[in-house]
């Protein structure tokens, strides 16, 4: 890859209350669909790169699960994925609503009042709110920390997100790209797969199966009548939860599947068949092989 002069490059940690719009801040810089979005909180559960690349800087964006207080082994994962990007990162954006700060935004001030790396605080969803109101949020932040800048912007909309580029790019080393033009995401296409089927799982069960869904690609690489075959497992801790996904006579299965199967063809640009199965795994959340198995595995974020 040729070297370009002048360029600047870096990792930016994405850090906030579950819900905040990280993701769609995500998503709306990479132009497509990295990170899974949902009403619910702690939607995301890994750490999920997205790079943006223009001609004069690489920035890879990492989003991270919302930080909240851990009630199992899922959550606790979650919380050190959040901890240990700020680590590895050039800079931080701290993401919040447009409202006064509130015990969970102090909660995270503090952790970032502990890193040495410049902390960009973005109010995000100015869209949903008049300007007059903006002030007091920003009052309501200023003995929280001491932060490199504050940007309003909308993640859903674009609004002001051209700014935050530049902001954050301010705080960039120069140095090389990382990845191809091309690239938008560090996470195989198996794991974004995966994610657009729990969208959909959350997305059409509600409140019913919040977070008790895992789940977990098993097979993704032959062909059929030109159509890629994807085969999945859908996992779920009670048999309650089971037939909640099932539905009667199968019907929300096929709903699920069917809107997954969108998603997924949006993602990869081809036709695909999808099969999906739901399994019982109780107590998954809490059970340590279960997660090392599927990707959360908290020992190798120390």
């Amino acid at each position: 890859m040729e070297e370009k002069k002048n360029f600047k490059s870096g990792f930016v940690a994405l850090i906030g209350r579950p819900n905040v719009g990280k993701s769609t801040l995500l998503n709306y810089l990479v132009g497509q669909k990295v990170a899974i979005m949902s009403p619910q909180p702690q939607t995301t559960r890994n750490k999920i790169s997205g790079i943006y690349t223009n001609e004069n800087e690489q920035i890879v964006f990492i989003d991270t699960p919302g930080i909240h207080k851990p009630k199992n082994k899922l959550d606790d994962f979650m919380d050190k994925s959040s901890y240990s990007a700020l680590d590895e990162v050039d800079a931080v954006v701290f993401m919040v609503e447009p409202e006064p700060a509130g015990k969970g935004d102090h909660y995270i001030a503090e952790l970032l009042n502990k890193v040495n790396k410049p902390v960009i605080l973005v109010i995000n969803k100015i869209d949903m709110v008049h300007p007059d109101k903006l002030l007091p949020v920003l009052d309501s932040y200023k003995d929280l920390g001491d932060f490199a800048d504050i940007v309003p912007i909308s993640a859903s909309q674009g609004n002001n997100v051209s700014e935050l580029i530049k902001t954050i790019s301010e705080y960039l080393p120069l140095g090389p790209q990382f990845y191809d033009e091309e690239q938008i995401t560090d996470r195989p296409e198996y794991f974004i797969v995966a994610e657009l089927i729990r969208e959909q799982v959350l997305r059409l069960t509600h409140e019913e199966v919040p977070h008790a869904a895992a789940v977990v690609v098993e097979r993704m690489k032959d062909y059929q009548a030109g159509k890629l075959q994807v085969e999945a497992t859908i996992y779920v801790e009670r048999d309650g939860q089971k037939g909640i996904i099932i539905g009667k006579g199968g019907k929300m299965l096929k709903q699920i599947g069917i809107a997954a199967r969108h998603e997924i063809e949006n993602l990869l640009g081809e036709k695909i068949n999808l099969r999906l199965w739901v399994k019982i795994q109780k107590n998954w959340r809490s059970d340590p092989i279960f997660l090392k198995k599927n990707g959360y595995n908290a020992k190798e974020l120390r």
